[in-house]
């Protein structure tokens, strides 16, 4: 009975999932840089599934691609829920995680230009604009009750905003060819869900099953397909009830687990396999590291705050529920966490260019352990500052 409880205490504790998600990362790191790399890349590029429907793909890309849907479908759900009924429901606090996003991305790109602009590295300037949504939040997961939930939330819209915004740099700039017609295809999807939400279907299947279509269409159309699950998120039907469990509130609870605990660490080990060697080390002072580096850490510090400073000031924001600027500075250096939307942009940056690819790769890593080491030591430090306050009075 003992171990029953303490598993089930174990799955339902947030914390857990981000220690999961960080020993993912050390073991894969580890694998790349034994005699098991080779073979572990080897396996990541193998390919599976089936020529019939062009469904046959590394398994790399059905982990980042396929299973990172359904994360973004989860996060999706979590942040519509908030809309209706929770912290995002007033627009005041809805739009400052928009806000936020674009400061966040404009600054890094800014900076990363001006170290790198009319040089080989120019093309790489989309770069620092993204945010890891699955280490982000595994980071700040870790600090459990000491911030507000208001911070996690903010910063959960602010990662799918910023990822949407890369995901749309990515079709425009970086994505060689849009197929329009299953384009077309994924707005006549996204159609049907809402017509379904319109007219009060609530079986989950009559949701999911034209979901596996838009995710496919997508895929299809050049777009990254991880946009479907966002997309099919807000489709879902819910209510204001705190009584009536909702559609989306059963999918949310039945998700939980499987993301936390499975497709985010598997997320973590296959993406995190970057080979070290010496050239890397000297490419961090270079303009590439320079901008990568600038642009994470300190362009998403300032761009997010700066932005966020500015809608309140304005009066079309307010800040998160019970929490500080402390903390919002805390949360502008997690979102410097680029990781893999930062290392996706970098492969298209510099196709067939692998010497530089695995520089950006490395000066990517170093920026997102700065930021997620620099993100987690602030947002500590104002949660016991906060304890220490009542005391004092």
């Amino acid at each position: 009975m003992k171990l029953s409880i303490y598993f089930k205490n174990f799955f339902n504790n947030s914390q857990s999932s981000g220690i999961i998600l960080i020993f993912c990362v050390i073991i894969s790191l580890i694998i790349a840089n034994s005699s098991a790399g080779t073979d572990f890349q080897s396996f990541l590029d193998l390919e599976i599934g089936t020529h019939l429907f062009h469904l046959e793909y590394p398994v790399s890309i059905w982990i980042n691609d396929g299973l990172m849907a359904i994360f973004f479908l989860l996060v999706g759900l979590e942040i519509k829920r908030e809309l209706i009924e929770g912290e995002l429901s007033s627009f005041k606090n809805a739009s400052l995680p928009i806000f936020a996003a674009i400061g966040g991305m404009l600054i890094p790109a800014v900076i990363y230009s001006i170290f790198n602009s009319g040089t080989e590295y120019g093309n790489g300037w989309g770069i620092p604009m993204a945010t890891d949504i699955a280490f982000s939040l595994a980071i700040i997961s870790m600090l459990g009750s000491r911030i507000p939930g208001s911070i996690k939330i903010f910063l959960a819209a602010l990662a799918i905003v910023d990822d949407l915004g890369a995901i749309l740099v990515i079709a425009v700039f970086y994505t060689d060819q849009i197929h329009w017609v299953y384009l077309i295809l994924s707005f006549v999807i996204v159609a049907l869900l809402f017509l379904l939400n319109f007219f009060k279907v609530t079986k989950i299947i009559f949701y999911l099953i034209p979901g596996l279509f838009l995710w496919y269409f997508l895929h299809h159309s050049g777009i990254h397909a991880t946009i479907a699950g966002v997309l099919l998120a807000f489709s879902i039907p819910t209510n204001a009830s705190d009584t009536e469990i909702s559609p989306l509130e059963k999918l949310e609870h039945q998700l939980h687990i499987p993301v936390s605990f499975f497709i985010m660490p598997l997320f973590a080990l296959t993406n995190t396999n970057i080979t070290f060697n010496s050239g890397m080390v000297e490419g961090l002072t270079s303009t590439l590291g320079l901008g990568i580096i600038g642009g994470l850490v300190i362009g998403k510090l300032i761009g997010i705050n700066m932005f966020s400073f500015l809608a309140i000031k304005l009066k079309l924001s307010s800040l998160p529920q019970n929490s500080s600027w402390v903390q919002m500075l805390g949360v502008g250096l997690l979102a410097g966490i680029g990781f893999t939307m930062s290392i996706f942009i970098a492969l298209l940056s510099f196709k067939g260019q692998i010497e530089i690819q695995d520089e950006a790769k490395f000066a990517i890593l170093i920026a997102s352990v700065l930021a997620a080491s620099l993100g987690y030591i602030v947002l500590y430090s104002s949660s016991k500052k906060r304890k220490e306050i009542p005391e004092e009075y």
